[in-house]
């Protein structure tokens, strides 16, 4: 293992923004696909109008009510998304993951070529400086954006927040592996080490941390954070709470004709009990460590020895997630969902598709929750009807492209990334449809955590511990969660 290489913090001030420096150089020239650029563009009346004129049994005012949302602690979401199908033809998009990080603007062609800052300005203005300016009990100080993955975006969001604010923004890393991080909590209050060494008080700050964020910032805290770690205890980085959050939502929207799509999914399995969920589900299977994220703690099973593998193996916590294996029809689970099976990318000219996800962002604006970024992501491998050619299951359906280095960092391999330009979507073989559908799913499961997080916090916004333990009992995350 490397040594750990300590980032300095740095001072980002306003009209310092530079394009280069926060998109993927053919993100940062690509011209945005019309069908998507009308997406993006569309009201909530319009897309309100089309989901119920296709999905007619929806209650057109619940889903109103639901697009004018406004969330108290989960303000942005990313969810990854599968399209998906089943014998009979009937298409939908599938919840897979939320995600509490604001990852993805660094793939988003622009949507509008005369706003050069593109959802970052769109995150800064419209969601954060709203948020800054209704916060009660303000505390004196400055502005910050705190890091543990992708400097590049981070700083990006850096960069804009200096602008919008008008004032410079300390850029600083918060790494797990950090013996000396430049972030600390005194009263309750964030403060960030300067270059010079010098504490500042933070009295707003724009989170890019990923990484078990609850064992360094705590769930109460005088400074605003957004998002808040009470979203990732939540459902935004807790896989097991965000499955109980969709099983609450989806009883209560039921009767609208509203639902949260998600693979079949067993919580709370512990490890010697999970061969059992595995054969259940006709020998395939995800399996999933409830608090990872960037595609690690997620196993894929279709034989024996890939089980094998992941009983031998030794984990942090005692509890996981178990879902239905969403592969090619001859080989995805069986379970009382139904047999569901990738759609898959149009065929290549060698005649191979492969799975791919999309993620898609949205955030809270003064005129609604809008969608701000959309990509996706492609697998290493064609998918195949015969497994049997296959060493490895995970390069055939895994599309998350971090990619974790000796030292404890990650990477990304953006050779899978598929933007949404003139040259990958229609690759992606979806209709502006399916893209509805997806922002509709995400904006249910946001709103789903974001119900789950005002229930896990006491009137003073404290975090209701036996409540939480009763919902997601395992002694090792309990542990790890910052004491106040």
């Amino acid at each position: 293992m490397t040594a750990f290489q300590a980032h300095p913090t740095r001072e980002i001030r306003p009209g310092t923004f530079e394009p280069a420096d926060h998109w993927y150089p053919r993100a940062l020239n690509a011209q945005i696909h019309p069908m998507v650029s009308f997406f993006m563009n569309l009201g909530p009346e319009r897309l309100l109008t089309r989901y119920c004129h296709l999905n007619p049994r929806v209650d057109r005012q619940k889903l109103a009510e639901l697009l004018d949302y406004r969330p108290r602690y989960f303000l942005h979401a990313g969810a990854d998304l599968f399209h998906v199908t089943n014998a009979q033809g009937n298409r939908q998009m599938v919840v897979i993951e939320t995600n509490s990080s604001p990852s993805g603007q660094k793939s988003m062609p622009l949507v509008d070529e005369q706003a050069e800052q593109g959802g970052y300005r769109t995150y800064m203005a419209e969601t954060f400086l709203p948020a800054v300016k209704a916060r009660r009990n303000k505390v004196e100080g400055r502005l910050a954006v705190i890091y543990d993955k992708n400097p590049m975006e981070a700083s990006g969001y850096a960069g804009a927040m200096a602008d919008v604010f008008g004032e410079p923004v300390l850029f600083a890393p918060f790494f797990l592996q950090d013996p000396d991080p430049p972030v600390r909590f005194r009263d309750s209050v964030m403060e960030v080490r300067d270059a010079a060494g010098t504490w500042h008080p933070i009295r707003a700050a724009f989170r890019y941390v990923t990484q078990k964020p609850w064992n360094r910032l705590p769930v109460f805290s005088r400074t605003l954070i957004l998002n808040p770690v009470i979203a990732c205890l939540a459902g935004g980085r807790n896989k097991t709470m965000a499955a109980k959050a969709y099983d609450l939502l989806n009883a209560e929207i039921a009767p609208y004709g509203l639902h949260i799509h998600t693979p079949a999914t067993i919580w709370d399995v512990h490890k010697n009990e999970i061969p059992l969920w595995v054969r259940k589900l006709g020998g395939h299977a995800v399996i999933k460590v409830p608090y990872s994220n960037a595609g690690q703690g997620v196993y894929t099973i279709v034989n024996e020895g890939e089980l094998d593998a992941f009983m031998g193996e030794k984990h942090a916590y005692d509890k996981f997630i178990v879902q239905s294996l969403i592969g090619n029809y001859k080989w995805s689970s069986t379970s009382e969902k139904g047999r569901l099976y990738h759609v898959g990318t149009m065929p290549s000219t060698k005649k191979n598709s492969y799975v791919a996800d999309l993620r898609m962002m949205i955030t809270r604006t003064e005129k609604g929750i809008r969608p701000v970024a959309i990509y996706a992501r492609r697998a290493r491998e064609p998918l195949m009807d015969d497994l049997h050619e296959a060493k490895s299951s995970w390069d055939i359906l895994g599309t998350n492209l971090s990619i974790k280095r000796e030292d404890g960092t990650f990477g990304s391999d953006s050779s899978r990334l598929m933007m949404m330009d003139r040259r990958d979507f229609n690759k992606l073989g979806i209709s502006v449809d399916d893209l509805i559908e997806g922002y509709i799913q995400t904006l249910l499961a946001m709103v789903a955590i974001d119900q789950m997080a005002q229930t896990l916090l006491n009137q003073k916004g404290r975090l209701r511990p036996r409540l939480f333990r009763s919902l997601n009992e395992d002694p090792v995350l309990i542990q790890e969660i910052m004491s106040e």
